[in-house]
């Protein structure tokens, strides 16, 4: 008996173990980067900021986080502009239920403005990205979400930084804001975008940024192809 008693102890001590393990497993870490150099308004960063947190709190993008499979998704967000000009929103949060959901939403939605009149600088931010992805969690999949409205205009651009900071195995996708630069969807297509799956997704400009923050977040939490998901989810051009 005293055999079986401490048999049954191990097995569960070992399985206590695992499920604990199990629980704390990161599927995704995801670091999302705001476009707020000069091109970008006061109206249009409050429209940034109030619509990614919309978008985070939208339903189904809810449920693809806390319902998605094994394993939590883990969340950052920062701002970023000129070569050294790069402002964390929210430092890693493990998003494993409604409430770590709640508080990213809420402060997302908050805050002021810091940065006005500095250029876009895209490979410095990828660089801070990648910075970022280095100190997070230990997740299956990681990828950086790039939005913004223009090309990069200042010191390196995307190819540089992907071949000096440690982005291998990063995937890197982008929200692309029409309406200032005609060049920024063909640049973010053939210079930003790398990695498994990556994708564009498209906002008819800054009031229809939380829509496609929503479709790309659904889209990038599942890590689905076009096409998969809902209809009322998928808008434009990847």
């Amino acid at each position: 008996m005293v055999r079986q008693a401490a048999l049954a102890a191990l097995v569960w001590a070992v399985w206590a173990v695992w499920a604990g393990g199990a629980a704390a497993a990161c599927r995704l870490a995801l670091v999302l980067a705001l476009d707020v150099s000069s091109s970008v308004d006061d109206v249009e960063y409050r429209l940034q900021r109030t619509g990614l947190a919309a978008a985070l709190n939208a339903p189904d993008v809810r449920h693809a986080i806390l319902q998605g499979g094994q394993g939590h998704v883990a969340l950052a967000v920062y701002e970023w502009s000129g070569r050294y000009k790069q402002r964390i929103l929210l430092d890693w949060l493990a998003l494993r239920g409604p409430g770590d959901i709640d508080r990213a939403v809420a402060e997302l939605a908050q805050g002021d403005r810091f940065e006005r009149m500095h250029p876009t600088a895209m490979g410095y931010g990828l660089g801070y990205g990648a910075q970022m992805l280095q100190r997070g969690p230990d997740c299956a999949r990681r990828v950086i979400d790039v939005s913004g409205d223009g090309v990069n205009n200042e010191g390196f651009g995307p190819r540089l930084a992907y071949k000096h900071f440690p982005l291998s195995g990063v995937t890197v996708n982008g929200l692309v804001i029409l309406g200032h630069d005609a060049d920024v969807l063909d640049f973010y297509r053939s210079q930003v975008i790398r990695g498994r799956n990556a994708f564009v997704e498209v906002a008819s400009g800054f009031k229809d940024f939380e829509a496609a923050m929503a479709r790309k977040l659904y889209r990038e939490i599942n890590d689905i192809v076009l096409g998969a998901a809902p209809a009322h989810l998928q808008g434009g051009p990847g």
